[in-house]
């Protein structure tokens, strides 16, 4: 099983019950008192969720800030490579990865433990092949943001910071399934932990490759990519030797690449559902870069957006 932090759920769980079970509480003392229960077991689990999802957001906007001291023209193709083209692959391998929470969490409640390994490796298999096609188009980022209309010297920088961006589409691969796999245990925050550790780094690595040895636009991406590899490195090393982790990781199987075509077809389902709630961003940028003044328009945007 996951260990003390499910037992402690376990025990809340149980105070919950007996506490709404009283019959010498009265009424509003009973809901008082399970209010108070359920809210601290909520935050111990939310908390931890919020904080990853924040940090990974904080990596990509400091990443925008890095890149709009280096000029006005990098902040616009920083803001056009990084929301109007990465936001597209985000929202595809996250709700093609979501579906590893549903398989993860029915296989933990049957108490079939090894097949939320083997669910995250299967996952992580199909987002990678996923990644491939994901990464052409990057590399073709210039041809493709010139067609849709996009200032060309902007498509240009937009493109070479892109490039840098195709190793995150792998990570991408291999760290939401993983978090799906942490979150289905409600081990959760040691992914906090290790996120918050890695925003600090990437900072300092941004401002050594960036101002210090002069990558420019390259570099800023290029760290982007790095830090989310350090995100899964670290989680990945968290599951292989943790024991709260040790019936649900049994190392790598060869049965991850069977029932591919329907997991697919989950994951496919997944995606589309989560995928309209990101790509609206993506479509605004992509509105702000066919403006007049699309440098002045894309910068804008990127320092007004959330």
């Amino acid at each position: 099983m996951a260990g003390g932090e499910n037992g402690e759920h376990g025990g809340s769980g149980n105070r919950l019950e007996s506490i709404l079970n009283s019959h010498t509480l009265p009424l509003h003392k009973r809901l008082l008192l399970a209010s108070g229960v359920e809210i601290r077991l909520l935050f111990h689990l939310a908390a931890p969720a919020v904080i990853v999802y924040m940090v990974n957001y904080v990596m990509s906007m400091s990443t925008q800030i890095f890149s709009g001291h280096l000029g006005n023209l990098e902040l616009a193709a920083a803001s056009l490579g990084n929301n109007g083209i990465q936001v597209f692959a985000y929202g595809l391998m996250l709700g093609m990865g979501s579906a590893v929470e549903t398989l993860c969490g029915q296989a933990y409640g049957a108490q079939k433990y090894d097949m939320l390994g083997i669910y995250m490796q299967r996952s992580t298999i199909l987002l990678a092949a996923t990644g491939i096609p994901l990464a052409i188009a990057y590399v073709f980022s210039r041809p493709i943001l010139i067609l849709l209309g996009q200032s060309p010297e902007i498509a240009k920088y937009a493109s070479i910071f892109v490039c840098g961006l195709i190793p995150q589409i792998f990570a991408y691969a291999a760290n939401f399934p993983i978090q799906k796999f942490l979150q289905a245990q409600s081990i959760v925050a040691p992914s906090a932990f290790i996120s918050t550790a890695t925003v600090l780094l990437h900072l300092v690595l941004s401002w050594l490759v960036i101002f210090k040895l002069g990558l420019g636009l390259l570099g800023a991406s290029l760290v982007l990519s790095v830090s989310w590899w350090i995100v899964v490195a670290a989680q990945f090393v968290y599951i292989a030797t943790s024991r709260r982790c040790r019936l649900t990781w049994t190392g790598f199987t060869w049965q991850a690449f069977t029932g591919l075509p329907e997991f697919l077809k989950l994951s496919t389902a997944s995606a589309v559902m989560l995928c309209l709630e990101s790509w609206y961003f993506q479509i605004l940028v992509l509105i702000a870069g066919l403006l007049k003044n699309p440098e002045l328009a894309l910068d804008s945007l990127s320092v007004c957006s959330p």
